[in-house]
């Protein structure tokens, strides 16, 4: 135990996570999160680790990079996948949530959790405390912004992030559409696959780049766009068939009413536990509402579609880290700050989790004197966080969990799937040489 108090700014996946780290080592914690006092642009309800863009936390394999990253962060007890185990909705080889059920567990655990004090109120300033974990977000208010933006200086970017639209189960149109898992990975159910003919494919594309856009918040009117989350719209202006290779690629299935590989294939997956919402996999989007409905409704599978929530593009801001933030995720030139979360340029869910669980881990380690961990790059956990954290890399921009910033192996594998798996092994061998 100590007396030394915590301060961790944001309920997010990597704020609940950091302050649950904290929590374990008898660390009090003070968490503030500003919901339901004030609201970002995209989130809606009150529960911490609130999912705004996909109910999909990637895949589950483990010879998956996303897989391992899980792995890893189950040996660190994190909270995000405890829920996640319990919220589960079918979706083939990939972990996907109720993200009502998610929020709700994991809003709960926090606030039985006797050593953490959950504080509603928006920061606008670092408060002062022996140790502060800033993981409020890339949809961080402007206050909170205008504060962050001081501290580091001319490091402090922005980019843009959309999310899909989201149907009721029973508006889908089961006679043009069918049910199948690509390459019949996972439950044939998992999926409910919208095929495209070749002309009708011709037609929704020349409709969706003519399609009325809507207008970009006033805060900001940069039209930057993460590659990771591009509105579909961005993406079809790339070229016909650009889509093709993207979220409306065919491959892996087989249309039972043809026999055939359709010419272009949009997959519904489970939003909800019950199975009545799906959401419209990678139809990120910023059209006006009304040109959603226009155009999407054009797959003959939606075109008596209900949108229970149309897609909307908002604001997501992220730190220079290799300037700012060594490997354990505190600041450079003040290390009783720290960062967590997609604001470090960590892509994903659990990406951003996995960043609040080392933030916070490091931060008890800080508060009883002992050195940080540092995750050799064998790991995913420990290549991210030494990505973002490395001078050399100058264009720097959000990564997700991928076996390419691993170290490869001594010996050389082939067969990228045997390749994946004994990279796998190798991270968890470590995990349990130095007792995990």
């Amino acid at each position: 135990m100590t007396d030394k108090k915590a301060v961790v700014i944001g309920g997010g996946l990597a704020g609940v996570e950091a302050a649950k780290q904290l929590s374990k080592k008898g660390i009090k914690v003070t968490l503030y999160e500003m919901k339901p006092v004030k609201f970002s642009p995209a989130h809606k309800n009150n529960g911490l680790a609130e999912l705004v863009c996909s109910n999909s936390l990637k895949a589950a394999r483990l010879g998956s990079a996303a897989g391992l990253l899980k792995a890893e962060m189950r040996l660190f007890d994190s909270v995000c996948l405890k829920a996640a185990d319990i919220a589960q909705v079918p979706a083939g080889g990939a972990l996907a949530v109720d993200r009502d059920v998610f929020s709700s567990l994991i809003t709960k655990a926090v606030e039985d959790d006797e050593n953490i004090t959950l504080v509603r109120e928006e920061i606008t300033e670092i408060p002062d405390a022996d140790v502060v974990i800033i993981a409020a977000g890339p949809l961080m208010s402007d206050g909170l912004a205008k504060t962050v933006g001081e501290l580091c200086g001319s490091d402090f970017l922005s980019f843009y992030d959309a999310a899909a639209p989201i149907v009721s189960a029973e508006s889908i149109d089961m006679g043009n559409a069918f049910t199948q898992s690509r390459y019949d990975r996972g439950g044939e159910d998992d999926y409910i696959n919208c095929p495209l003919d070749k002309a009708q494919y011709e037609e929704f594309y020349e409709a969706l780049i003519n399609a009325e856009g809507a207008e970009l918040h006033s805060f900001d009117k940069r039209k930057d766009v993460y590659e990771g989350c591009m509105p579909i719209e961005a993406l079809a202006s790339r070229g016909k068939d650009a889509m093709r290779f993207g979220p409306l690629k065919p491959v892996g299935l087989t249309n039972p009413k043809t026999g055939h590989r359709p010419w272009a294939n949009l997959q519904l997956r489970k939003e909800n536990k019950d199975g009545t919402m799906y959401n419209l996999v990678g139809f990120q989007t910023n059209l006006k509402f009304g040109e959603q409905k226009r155009v999407f409704s054009m797959f003959p599978a939606l075109k008596n579609a209900e949108f229970v929530r149309y897609g909307v593009m908002h604001r997501n801001t992220f730190l220079h880290s290799p300037g700012l933030l060594s490997y354990d995720f505190g600041m450079k030139k003040d290390p009783h700050i720290y960062f967590a979360g997609q604001i470090t340029g960590v892509e994903g869910y659990m990406e951003s989790a996995s960043s609040g669980i080392l933030a916070g881990y490091n931060a008890a380690r800080r508060l009883f004197g002992e050195e940080p961990i540092l995750l050799p790059k064998i790991t995913m956990m420990g290549a991210l966080s030494q990505y973002i954290s490395d001078e050399s890399v100058k264009n720097f921009q959000p990564m997700g969990a991928a076996f390419g910033i691993i170290d490869p192996l001594d010996e050389k594998i082939r067969d990228k799937k045997e390749r994946y798996e004994k990279l796998a092994e190798r991270s968890l061998a470590y995990f349990k040489m130095i007792g995990f």
